[in-house]
């Protein structure tokens, strides 16, 4: 039902395109012009409502724990205790690997398929004890690697950048002159994305002609792989040349523009860039589909650019192309982030009018903005809603809450709710976790976090152990931060150059201060008389003081949620 307005104009001036396409956009200065669906099935908090506390806010969980399967350890039975058996020989602290090799050929266990790949998952962070393990298997009577297990392996080697080992198991796959190759596309495809993840795009396309020396056929389908992996891992400039450069063997169509497309919008985020290469689309005449409006919209989502959401959302119906659930999502989230709630609800009412039902995705693209917005009933609200609905919820629904806490007590409180569900904490969550508690200084339940995460089986990889020494170091803890760089290090996890810098200038001020205090303790020795002692000490003293307490002067700029000199 329209219902005309005169209260002063709002960003909402666009919000009638979502239902009449023949209205054109007004300027800011028009009369406001506001839609209802349907009633709204929750009520704005006033501003004089107090916040829920942290059992409230995690009560509704109960629901979902009684309605979700909680047996989500695939593993259990004897399988399981072979998995740890093996995963405890293999991540023993300060076991070689001539160590591990001999622990392995005396622990009895039998290889197998599914163990060999559990294992090789929990393992994945750290190549050289996963390889050890793989070539251990391999010895083992009655049984030979799947293919599933090579791919993982060859993932790992490719993770940690040891392409030389990896091809040499792709090699190995190909079974020699007699045997059946398991070399298949999508062995090679892992290889590329690999290349992909370290920017070595020309490996990585030498690696898509390889299809030919293994015989396997080389279409568009391939070459849209190839763009995609590209555009993954942020090589969407050379993923768009090499488009452009092989238009006469692989012909444009709509879907190669789109993974250029989807790459600016959602990978990099560029709101120039996408806008441009929309407009190329247009002018060689590549006809959009949903799948283009959807990664354009979502772009200008993320922007909380409402107008142009609205305004290309019209244009689909113009087009007679009829939106879908990413699309829907899409607006959804734009509406929730400027603070359109019951709008965005109403729409999600049309959803279901059209026939599409809304999923987890949709409402964590109401729960999130209303997290960072602070709030909390609302997003309780829609919470309770899927619930109801029998949706589960996922890690970025969490992730959304675990923002808004501001105890250990209850991060801790909804990690064991979340495992109740069956939702497990992944790496990019004690990521999240393991930063905050260095910005609460909480460094008790940072190392708590750091021992869970081997625990569950998410080891910690060269993402974890920056956060990590980063956040002890700007706490003070300067050891220990150093452990673990050293630590870091030994698994061959490269480091980021500023964490280098970083910890290199503490080194080289720690090595000055221990010099000093030689050479203090040496005129003390040397100097008989008392008050001379006392002059030198307090002279060689104030010279190898903590650098930590001098006065500041260098520049310091933020990155990754936290503070760095320059």
């Amino acid at each position: 039902m329209w219902k005309i307005s005169t209260r002063p104009p709002t960003r909402l001036v666009a919000f009638s395109l979502l239902l009449r396409s023949h209205v054109p956009i007004q300027s800011p200065k028009a009369i406001l012009v506001s839609i209802d669906f349907w009633p709204s099935p929750t009520q704005t908090r006033t501003p004089t409502q107090p916040l829920p506390s942290a059992p409230t806010l995690f009560s509704s969980l109960r629901y979902c724990s009684n309605n979700v399967n909680g047996n989500s350890d695939t593993n259990n039975g004897e399988n399981g205790e072979f998995v740890r058996t093996i995963v405890d020989i293999l991540q023993e602290p300060g076991s070689s690997m001539s160590l591990v090799k001999h622990k392995l050929e005396s622990c009895g266990v039998a290889a197998s398929s599914e163990l060999v790949v559990e294992v090789l998952s929990r393992v994945r962070n750290h190549w050289e004890a996963a390889f050890t393990f793989f070539l251990w298997a391999a010895k083992q009577p009655g049984y030979a690697h799947s293919l599933r297990a090579y791919h993982s392996m060859i993932s790992i080697l490719g993770k940690m950048r040891k392409f030389d080992t990896a091809w040499a198991l792709i090699d190995e796959m190909r079974g020699g002159r007699t045997g059946t190759s398991l070399v298949t596309p999508h062995t090679l495809s892992i290889m590329i994305r690999r290349y992909c993840a370290v920017h070595d795009v020309g490996k990585a396309i030498n690696t898509f002609y390889a299809h030919k020396r293994f015989k396997f056929g080389v279409g568009i389908e391939e070459f849209q792989n190839l763009l995609s992996a590209l555009c993954r891992y942020k090589n969407v400039q050379d993923a768009e040349q090499l488009l452009f450069c092989n238009r006469n063997v692989f012909p444009f169509d709509t879907k190669s523009f789109n993974i250029i497309l989807n790459g600016w919008c959602n990978v990099i985020g560029s709101m120039r860039e996408a806008e441009r290469f929309w407009r190329e689309m247009s002018n060689r005449g590549i006809q959009r589909d949903v799948v283009s409006y959807s990664s354009i919209i979502s772009c200008y989502s993320k922007a909380t650019n409402l107008n142009k959401v609205l305004k290309l959302f019209n244009q689909m119906k113009e087009m007679e192309i009829a939106p879908d659930r990413k699309v829907y999502n899409a607006v959804v989230h734009a509406l929730a982030k400027a603070s359109f709630v019951k709008e965005a609800l109403n729409l999600m009412k049309t959803m279901e009018g059209k026939g599409i039902a809304p999923d987890s995705v949709t409402y964590n693209s109401l729960i999130k903005p209303l997290s960072r917005a602070r709030k909390i009933n609302e997003a309780k609200e829609v919470f309770d809603e899927m619930l109801q609905r029998g949706l589960s919820p996922t890690i970025r629904t969490y992730h959304a809450f675990f923002r808004i806490l501001k105890s250990g007590e209850e991060v801790f409180m909804l990690l064991e709710k979340m495992k109740e569900t069956g939702c497990h904490p992944d790496k990019d969550t004690y990521i999240m976790l393991i930063r905050r508690f260095c910005r609460w200084r909480q460094l008790d339940n940072v190392f708590k976090l750091w021992s869970e995460m081997s625990e569950n089986g998410v080891g910690p990889d060269r993402s974890s152990y920056i956060v990590l020494i980063h956040g002890l170091f700007l706490n003070g803890k300067l050891e220990e931060a150093y452990k673990y760089y050293i630590e870091m290090k030994e698994k061959q996890f490269l480091p980021e150059p500023k964490t280098e810098d970083m910890l290199q200038a503490w080194i080289s001020g720690k090595e000055t201060a221990d010099v000093q205090m030689i050479d203090l303790k040496d005129n003390q020795s040397d100097h008989g008389q008392s008050s001379k002692k006392t002059l030198v000490t307090s002279k060689n003293v104030d010279l190898g003081r903590d650098f930590r307490q001098q006065p500041e002067t260098r520049k310091v700029t933020r990155e990754r949620g936290f503070s760095f000199w320059e």
